[in-house]
């Protein structure tokens, strides 16, 4: 019986290496190594198809949202998360509706052409010494809200949109991972339905994939907080620069 239900995703050794490597860096991107979670992205579509491959993520992506978030839950800085949930919601309808009709191609562009514009912003301004002025910015928030509903809703690529949106606000590394943590586990549990009920690619063969996989993305949480602890401030904050570029590179490709 479970061999049956589990040959809808898996067919061989190689799908399961795949899966529990995802799972590992699925783990570490949300326990404090945010950027590298961008790579599982393209490696499930690839071994498992597009559409498949979101309805094996987002659940995994959920769980390890709940892991983080019971570490860090005394870390968040909430006014950074309710400045942007609206808007992320908003985001999400945009993203339905235009899903029909921009190629996935674009819809990568468009993404990565926003994450390096936002690190253009960043750097500038912190090279002037006004970052205050750009960030308390009435839109500010609610511009980087839109654009991680948008892509975490199209693509799960909203970490690093939320990664140049954090580093702005020069928050210390904890804060950073607790915030993080907090935004991406309201959005992500609020897209469940549209993927079961809308999408219709999250099945009882997908869960039990994910189940199975749930060591893994435990190993992979603690390696990211075993980093997160080791890494001095200036140190984290430059590894997550480095990763947001290389994800939005990846986008590129």
């Amino acid at each position: 019986m479970l061999t049956s239900v589990l040959s809808t995703y898996i067919h061989g050794t190689v799908q399961w290496a795949v899966l529990f490597f995802c799972a590992v860096l699925i783990g570490m991107s949300k326990t404090g190594i945010q950027g590298i979670g961008t790579l599982v992205v393209p490696i499930l579509a690839l071994v498992f198809g597009a559409k498949p491959s979101t309805g094996l993520l987002l659940p995994m992506l959920c769980l390890a949202d709940l892991m983080a978030v019971i570490y860090y839950r005394k870390n968040a800085e909430w006014k950074y998360i309710l400045r942007i949930i609206p808007t992320a919601i908003a985001g999400f309808g945009i993203a339905l509706i235009v899903d029909r009709y921009i190629p996935e191609k674009d819809f990568k562009l468009l993404i990565a052409l926003c994450i390096f514009a936002g690190l253009a912003v960043m750097f500038w301004s912190e090279k002037k010494g006004n970052t205050h002025n750009i960030t308390s910015s009435r839109f500010y928030g609610p511009f980087f809200g839109i654009l991680g509903g948008f892509t975490t809703m199209i693509g799960n690529a909203a970490g690093p949109i939320m990664a140049v949106y954090l580093l702005s606000m020069r928050l210390p590394k904890y804060a950073f991972v607790g915030t993080s943590a907090w935004f991406f586990m309201i959005v992500n549990y609020l897209k469940i339905p549209v993927q079961i009920f809308a999408w219709d690619n999250i099945t009882i063969s997908s869960v039990t994939v994910n189940l199975i996989c749930i060591p893994f993305i435990f190993i992979g949480g603690i390696c990211g907080i075993y980093l997160v602890k080791k890494l001095p401030e200036e140190k984290y904050r430059t590894m997550i620069i480095i990763l947001t570029v290389l994800s939005a590179g990846l986008l590129l490709l």
